[in-house]
């Protein structure tokens, strides 16, 4: 796996915390003691988070796609 692909395995991890960060924020997922949980702000962030991940996994492909080039 080159760096590319490390960069895209990033970006999937954080769209995967921004979508937990989400439910979590609208009361799906998580503990009950948790600050998220039931928190409409972290309803924002988790797709703020989401986005940034989505960003940086299309960052990573497109280097992929320049390396090979």
């Amino acid at each position: 796996m080159g760096i590319s692909g490390i960069i895209v395995t990033i970006g999937i991890i954080v769209i995967s915390l921004g979508i937990i960060f989400h439910l979590q924020g609208q009361s799906i997922v998580g503990p009950e003691s948790s600050f998220m949980y039931a928190n409409p702000e972290w309803i924002t962030y988790g797709i703020q988070i989401s986005v940034l991940g989505a960003i940086i996994s299309g960052g990573g492909i497109v280097i992929k796609f320049i390396l090979k080039s």
